[in-house]
């Protein structure tokens, strides 16, 4: 049974339509057959039903019309017939003999062996007999009734009533199946044109997006007026085009930036070596000189290309590896050394545990730290504390801090201030931007501000906080 089940599982799935255009149009067909074929079969049995109480009813009246006649006297010979019915019959109470009959019925037995009860003077029943010379079968309606005291005595009359060939054959199945057959396929073309139309804006914004091109990120889809999902997905995709056409052009303004800076010390140490390739009886001291700035370029493109490659490692979205790192040790251990940094000063309450890669978080702490020293006059504090289930290290100095409006520029790639080109010619402008990246992809985040402490810029770092009951479940991924 479970091969032939998946048999039959793997044989619909051949079949059965796969756009959803003619899902719908399956399924409302379905739905309307089996609509109409409950509705068939009601109305036929509600037609006949209907029928055989007409035909019953003028066959009670042909028999009252009969009881009436035989209350006072005899019918000289056949009983006549009498609009629809065809056969009479008188029929003795209690017994099979026939009294008087339709000429049609002479030397008939009964048309049927159902008599009235004393409870019930009035019974109705359907019979099939012979036609005489032919093979076939005449169905009848046969209704009684009892009548007492007549010219014939205690009598039963019977009238038989040809049922009509609405009743008796498939006539009406017939008729209202074709009908069916015809209504059935005109609805599914229906339904087939109107959701097609339908879909015709979600098939145009699928034309359009497999024709789209990285230089036609611009396009927007025209919404519909119709505040339905149509409407729903054409700005859900001119929301999404947005925000690619945005990475796309952040994307195009980083390569070029990122060239402009490889460019610069590349070009530095092509000049160097075809200076020095140039002179035929170099000066030893002069070539000492060359090669310590050859070595200052490759130092500096060294640290560009790292940078590069760290920021495309945190766009990736690779998973970080998650420490339990106390801040406030990782600050006193890699930065308060007193010949590097004698201005800087540690405030703490205690250990501060983050869930933060080391690496990761002395590369952050270490930008900050410098970035403050280029830029302090003569001091830098820098508090560890905890938030709100956060860990926050808070990095301020005495300089002449940051601009309100250039304080989220400095955390784009390559953007750096003219202050910060004066103080440090060889940066990048890599150092905040990969900060921030690095803060937010351990779910936290890094602000620049101004300090109301010491009157210059502030850096506020903020990683989430380790929990022992990461440690309990087997540490964090």
């Amino acid at each position: 049974m479970p091969g032939r089940r998946d048999g039959l599982r793997r044989a619909w799935g051949r079949i059965r339509p796969h756009s959803i255009r003619a899902q719908v149009t399956f399924g409302a067909v379905m739905v309307l057959v089996l609509v109409l074929g409950l509705d068939l079969s009601l109305t036929t049995f509600l037609i006949r039903e209907a029928v055989v109480e007409q035909v019953r009813d003028m066959a009670a009246e042909e028999v009252r019309e009969v009881s009436e006649y035989i209350e006072s006297e005899r019918y000289p010979g056949a009983i006549p017939n009498g609009g629809p019915v065809l056969r009479f019959q008188v029929i003795a109470r209690g017994t099979d003999e026939v009294l008087a009959s339709s000429r049609a019925l002479d030397d008939a037995l009964p048309l049927t062996a159902e008599r009235p009860t004393p409870d019930e003077p009035w019974m109705d029943t359907t019979v099939c007999v012979p036609e005489r010379g032919v093979e076939s079968e005449t169905c009848l309606l046969v209704v009684g009734h009892a009548v007492d005291g007549t010219a014939y005595g205690d009598v039963v009359v019977l009238a038989a009533v040809v049922m009509p060939p609405i009743v008796v054959t498939h006539t009406l199945e017939a008729t209202l199946l074709g009908m069916s057959c015809v209504l059935i396929p005109t609805i599914g073309l229906v339904i087939w044109y109107g959701v097609g139309r339908a879909l015709r804006p979600v098939e145009e914004i699928s034309a359009r997006l497999d024709a789209l091109s990285a230089k036609e990120l611009h396009m927007r889809f025209p919404v519909p007026t119709s505040q339905d999902e149509i409407a729903h997905l054409a700005r859900t995709a001119n929301a999404g085009l947005g925000r690619l056409e945005e990475a796309v052009t952040r994307q195009r303004r980083f390569v070029s930036d990122a060239s402009h800076e490889l460019r610069n010390p590349i070009a530095g140490m092509r000049t160097k070596l075809e200076v020095e390739l140039s002179d035929p009886d170099p000066d030893p001291r002069m070539r000492e000189l060359l090669l310590t700035g050859l070595l200052s370029d490759t130092e500096r493109l060294e640290n560009i290309v790292n940078d590069l490659l760290e920021l495309a490692r945190l766009d990736a979205g690779t998973a970080l590896k998650r420490e339990r790192v106390d801040l406030t040790a990782l600050v006193e251990e890699e930065f308060v050394d007193r010949r590097r940094h004698p201005d800087l000063t540690v405030h703490s309450s205690g250990p501060v545990h983050a869930e933060i890669g080391r690496l990761h978080a002395t590369r952050v702490l270490t930008n900050l730290i410098a970035n403050a020293q280029r830029h302090a006059r003569s001091r830098i504090d820098v508090i560890v504390r905890r938030e709100e289930g956060f860990a926050v290290v808070e990095v301020h100095d005495d300089g002449g801090g940051i601009p309100a409006g250039e304080r989220e520029r400095i955390f784009e790639r390559f953007a750096r201030l003219r202050e910060s080109r004066e103080r440090d010619p060889g940066g990048s402008g890599l150092g905040l931007p990969i900060s921030r990246e690095i803060a937010r992809g351990y779910g936290g985040s890094l602000v620049a501000g101004h300090s109301e402490l010491l009157g210059g810029a502030a850096f506020v770092l903020r990683v989430p906080e380790y929990s022992e009951a990461v440690d309990a479940e087997g540490g964090p991924g």
